[in-house]
């Protein structure tokens, strides 16, 4: 697979950024670092879209179980209710994805920057093309894989990451499809982070040190958001607000 020619179009702003970056900090692990805190900070409203869509869940979660109560007999009556209520409450179970997708292209543009950096950073910027092999912490080359401590570390920010969104997302009881899509987050809250160690084991240490930083970020943005849900919820519960 031609990851220059498929994701060359996102690889390349970002080189532009992390260049920049690089110019600003003079050091390219620094760079990587305000790189993942400034991706992440403009993924933050998405984030805020999510926690926005978990609250409207538990809003709506007794119409829910009234429907499945009454429908209980009948899954296609009770499927074509739900999508009633869903319009009617203006309320899409899919949106707390949102910031998953979108990362997921910006993590393949960065894997294809760092994999090939001599095909998309300007040329004139010859300083970083030579940063990118310098030590960094104990991390002899950004570009090559560390072998496990940095791995490990963005395969354990990555289950607290899954613990705190499990935590803070509300049951969605028999609604259609829920137990699948739970059964699914359980199982990946588990085989995710693995994943990450065993990619993190074969990836630039620089995507790792990426995914490791941005996990930290969300974990401290989720405990931002979440005290801002539980602010939101006390005023709808009081009649003084409305998602």
């Amino acid at each position: 697979m031609d990851f220059n020619n498929m994701f060359g179009f996102i690889a390349q702003p970002l080189s532009y950024l992390l260049t920049g970056l690089y110019d600003f900090a003079n050091d390219y692990g620094i760079a990587l670092i305000l790189f993942t805190l400034i991706v992440r900070g403009c993924l933050f409203p998405l984030y805020a879209t999510q926690i926005k869509s978990q609250l409207k869940m538990a809003t709506v979660q007794p119409k829910i179980k009234e429907i499945q109560k009454k429908y209980a007999h009948d899954k296609e009556e009770m499927n074509r209710r739900m999508m009633e209520l869903y319009r009617k409450e203006n309320f899409n179970p899919a949106s707390g994805c949102l910031p998953l997708l979108i990362q997921f292209p910006i993590l393949i543009g960065l894997y294809t920057l760092l994999r090939n950096p001599l095909n998309f950073i300007p040329e004139d910027a010859v300083t970083m093309i030579l940063a990118i092999h310098e030590k960094f912490l104990w991390i002899q080359d950004l570009s090559q894989p560390d072998q496990w401590i940095l791995p490990i570390m963005a395969g354990v920010t990555t289950f607290l990451s899954f613990t705190l969104t499990q935590m803070n997302t509300p049951e969605t009881g028999g609604m259609a499809g829920a137990g699948q899509m739970q059964g699914m987050m359980k199982m990946m809250k588990y085989f995710f982070p693995v994943m990450i160690v065993w990619m993190g084991h074969t990836f630039p240490a620089g995507l790792t040190l990426y995914w490791f930083i941005g996990n930290l970020f969300t974990i401290g943005q989720y405990q931002i958001l979440t005290r801002w849900r539980k602010k939101l919820k006390t005023m709808m519960d009081e009649g003084k607000g409305k998602v």
